[in-house]
């Protein structure tokens, strides 16, 4: 028998948001379905948020083993570029807008629209940087449920 279609079938970059949710009983199945269907992806950002809280040298080698098997979009001079025109849309909108966001939410979105994925998250920072990048900002679950 194969798992049911995660996510609509789409690849979303986990952000960090989402991995930290991501055994809260109410998505661990279908997360666990999207990471057996090969559904989620990775980028450096994400690796070195996720690796800088391992507790040890076992787990930083265990959970790097986990996201070397993961499909890597990179940072790439695109992706960079998209995000310096991205934070430069922020910036017209209105004063200080720019600055609702992480930079490192900020790459993940320019690699997921350079990348042809979304962003699954639990971050509300995702949402603002899709009005102005090209890329599916999907919550691991409502927001304000977990």
């Amino acid at each position: 028998m194969t798992d049911p279609v995660a996510y609509d079938g789409h690849t979303y970059i986990a952000d960090n948001s989402a991995w930290s949710k991501a055994g809260n009983p109410i998505v661990r199945a279908e997360w666990s379905a999207a990471l057996r269907g090969r559904q989620i992806a990775t980028c450096p950002i994400v690796k070195l948020e996720l690796l800088y809280s391992a507790r040890d040298g076992g787990d930083f080698d265990r959970l790097d083993s986990i996201l070397g098997a993961l499909r890597d979009v990179p940072i790439t001079r695109s992706v960079t570029n998209l995000a310096l025109g991205a934070l430069r849309q922020l910036a017209h909108m209105r004063p200080l807008y720019h600055r609702g966001v992480k930079f490192p939410d900020l790459l993940i979105a320019a690699a997921a629209q350079d990348g042809a994925v979304g962003v699954l998250h639990y971050d509300a920072h995702f949402d603002l940087l899709a009005e102005v990048l090209e890329f599916e900002s999907r919550w691991i679950a409502p927001r304000g449920s977990l």
